[in-house]
């Protein structure tokens, strides 16, 4: 997809159109309940054998308050000269001890996408979701597959403190694809916090049926955030991909 799109222009002016709505949203707010943002960059490096190396950037803005979290950002791939904007929305409703959590994305050239989560329990707990599209080309910013189901368990000693072992199946387009992701995350002294991703993916992938190991590494340092991730054959694809993402809370 070239910058000249014009999904991407009217992608780009959409998410623009949000972003100052976004900022406008800032001064209304209530004092008591402001609107929290999230910039975040994301430089990504996919490497092949036999295929030349390709580089990525990501930018992204999210805002949360009490009616969830809205994102936008811009994903681009010089060398494939690849532009994708997309706008996001979703959120937590709690009832009868279950915690239910919809959200909707939309993404230049034409893909609509949507899940819907439940989780219940505290301290030990157990969820499941399913996801579904209209199969238009989306760059896939958790590296899961889109329409799959899935299915999670752990333990939570706090809020921020817990740890969950989750399975993400493809149910769609590749019944065979699947990530088995164990997170661990655990606050620390001073505002700081680690975060501890490993991720096991096995499925076919263009005709050759594949098992990897990758990691996923976070370190937060008050509202300053830092990912370092490898994932190999990511997406299912051929490449391997490192990627480092920053973030900063306001």
């Amino acid at each position: 997809m070239k910058m000249n799109d014009p999904h991407v222009r009217h992608a780009g002016l959409t998410a623009l159109s949000l972003l100052l709505l976004t900022c406008g949203l800032t001064h209304a707010a209530d004092d008591a309940n402001p609107i929290q943002y999230k910039p975040s960059v994301g430089l990504y490096d996919f490497s092949s054998r036999g295929m030349p190396s390709k580089q990525a950037v990501d930018i992204n803005l999210r805002g949360s308050a009490d009616w969830g979290d809205a994102w936008v950002g811009v994903y681009r791939s010089p060398t494939d000269e690849f532009t994708q904007a997309r706008l996001g929305w979703d959120n937590t409703y709690e009832k009868f001890g279950i915690k239910l959590q919809p959200s909707v994305q939309t993404a230049s050239g034409g893909f609509w996408g949507g899940s819907v989560g439940a989780e219940y329990g505290q301290a030990f707990f157990f969820g499941a979701g399913i996801g579904r599209t209209n199969l238009r080309n989306y760059f896939n910013l958790n590296f899961d597959p889109n329409d799959a189901w899935s299915l999670s368990t752990g333990y939570r000693w706090s809020p921020q403190d817990f740890v969950t072992l989750q399975v993400v199946r493809d149910n769609r387009l590749n019944p065979d694809q699947q990530h088995v992701h164990l997170v661990y995350r655990r606050p620390l002294a001073d505002k700081q916090r680690l975060i501890v991703d490993l991720i096991y993916k096995s499925g076919t992938s263009d005709g050759e049926y594949i098992r990897r190991r990758g990691v996923m590494l976070g370190y937060d340092w008050g509202d300053v955030g830092l990912r370092i991730a490898y994932d190999p054959r990511v997406n299912f694809s051929n490449y391997d991909m490192t990627r480092i993402i920053l973030s900063k809370h306001y």
